[in-house]
């Protein structure tokens, strides 16, 4: 299974869609919030499923609003990350996925790609590709999962 992880879109979509199209061999596009009408739009662009995530900015939030995505390697975790706090670390994030039984959380959130492997879980934060931090550079993230492989990248599609 080959994911498209992207966040923090604000309503700018074209590049998201534009970096899609140069992509090979797509099963899922994952958006992990800000905003999930993006994500609509992206999917009837596309004509493809989108899995989405409320963010902060989103009108209607509640402490649930997250997903478990279920894949051959393992459950993952998806959230926008506002709710777990993770602009000021990432415990609470790792302690929710842990709660939860998955392998990996993918969120968004801060707009700064983040990948790393803590206590066995991975944690990936694609950035954004519309409005990165500063300091931080356009952003996204093609995964590949299989029955034993878990396989992340942050690309950059400027560099």
């Amino acid at each position: 299974m080959k994911l498209y992880v992207i966040s923090d879109t604000h309503n700018y979509t074209d590049r998201v869609i534009e970096i899609y199209n140069k992509l090979d061999s797509i099963d899922l596009i994952i958006h992990l919030g800000d905003m999930e009408r993006d994500a609509r739009k992206i999917s009837e662009t596309l004509g493809k499923d989108v899995l989405s995530v409320k963010g902060n900015n989103e009108s209607v939030c509640t402490a649930e609003n997250f997903h478990i995505l279920k894949t051959e390697y393992g459950n993952i975790f998806l959230t926008h990350g506002h709710i777990e706090n993770v602009k000021s670390g990432l415990l609470n994030l790792l302690y929710k996925t842990q709660e939860f039984d998955c392998v990996a959380a993918f969120f968004g959130h801060t707009h700064r790609p983040h990948l790393s492997q803590e206590k066995g879980i991975y944690l990936l934060n694609p950035g954004s590709l519309t409005l990165p931090d500063r300091g931080s550079t356009v952003s996204y993230a093609v995964v590949n999962i299989a029955e034993d492989c878990f396989s992340a990248s942050i690309m950059h599609p400027d560099s």
